[in-house]
């Protein structure tokens, strides 16, 4: 079976792909992957998908690594003749394998640029290129206080932090916002992507909407301010603020663990994350301009004034060609998107990493595109 794409060009970062697939088969699994559940007539039946096999290549965002072991355990468990490999190096990573012809699929928290649409086009030629949005999560704001589980914080107060002119813990906008909470008088110690990240695209995205003035940057993947303490990936960042007293960065809700984390400033409320409270602002957000049909990619309202809703979110969007030349290639890409957009997948990635399952309307969307593959 050919595993890449019309332009032939060999793997990239096989060894971390491997990794996950195996982590993938071996993890205790909480959401009972090896029972069926999945309703009659999906694709994903034992009855129906027995009879694939084969090899599938992905990479991309480190923020739906816990999901993605949740789907490939579940597709595999269905499919037992099907290997699986998903890579987590970040999501400028996997566009750019996709984008070279690497692997079959990608991940990325952040849409495909202009000059990357051309690219997309080129690579999937005859077919179609498609974005989309399988995962979604709230990005949290975490911090390592010892004893303080949760604050709240405007979105001003959190540009301020980030850039390095709020450096102190117990800081007027802090306990303003806290009224009786013992904060110390300890210094604050930001901590931000080194990689291009989509998960930093969207934390400056937010910051460039809601914060106003405070923010005075750019959106980018690339972390806008030099100098600054960071981390590889975002099980890097969290390792660092988990091990430094102080320290605060910005990550997908599910790698926080036990860490505090902030509830924004929304209205004239404060929002602590939460899957639904992430789902509210994309569904309520249109369609981006000027992108393909077979491109969901939403312009999402960052600076929302609605109650409830939490707007610091990712929204990370799996890309991938309508045609391949390879039949049963195409059929598995397919198939496990098919799985990834069931009920069953996104339920299995909500117990795996607290994200939130994309409503009825959205899966309909995503399936309208998803069956196009060939």
């Amino acid at each position: 079976m050919k595993l890449f794409r019309k332009n032939g060009i060999a793997p990239i970062a096989a060894v971390g792909a491997l990794a996950l697939t195996l982590a993938a088969c071996g993890s205790d699994d909480p959401t009972e992957t090896g029972t069926d559940t999945t309703p009659a007539g999906e694709a994903t039946s034992t009855e129906d998908a027995s009879s694939l096999s084969g090899e599938l290549s992905g990479a991309g965002a480190s923020s739906q690594e816990s999901a993605m072991q949740a789907w490939i355990a579940g597709f595999q468990s269905a499919n037992p003749d099907v290997t699986v490999a998903y890579d987590p190096v970040g999501s400028g990573g996997g566009r750019k394998q996709f984008l070279e012809g690497g692997t079959q699929f990608g991940g990325t928290d952040s849409a495909l640029k202009d000059d990357e649409l051309a690219l997309a086009a080129e690579v999937c030629a005859p077919g179609e290129f498609l974005e989309v949005p399988l995962y979604i999560s709230p990005i949290a704001v975490a911090f390592n206080l010892p004893g303080i589980d949760s604050l709240n914080m405007s979105a001003e107060t959190i540009a301020k932090i980030f850039d390095g002119r709020i450096t102190r813990w117990d800081d007027p906008a802090i306990a303003e916002a806290n009224p009786g909470v013992d904060l110390p008088d300890l210094a604050i110690t930001p901590v931000n992507r080194s990689d291009e990240s989509g998960t930093s695209e969207n934390f400056t995205e937010y910051l460039a909407a809601a914060a106003g003035d405070a923010w005075p940057y750019e959106p980018s993947g690339d972390w806008p301010i030099s100098g600054t303490q960071s981390a590889q990936g975002t099980s890097g960042v969290v390792q660092v603020v988990t091990d430094a007293e102080g320290a605060i960065t910005y990550a997908d809700a599910s790698k926080v663990g036990g860490l505090g984390t902030v509830a924004v400033g929304v209205g004239d409320e404060f929002v602590p994350y939460s899957p639904e409270a992430a789902a509210a602002v994309v569904d309520a957000s249109p369609l981006a301009e000027g992108r393909p049909e077979t491109s969901l990619v939403r312009e999402l309202e960052r600076d929302t004034t609605e109650s409830g809703v939490y707007p610091i979110v990712l929204v990370s969007y799996t890309i991938a060609c309508t045609d391949y030349d390879d039949d049963a290639q195409g059929e598995l890409v397919k198939e496990f998107l098919t799985y990834v957009a069931s009920e069953e997948g996104q339920q299995a990635a909500s117990q795996a990493a607290g994200s939130a399952p994309i409503s009825e309307e959205m899966r309909s969307n995503v399936m309208a595109i998803v069956e196009t593959i060939s």
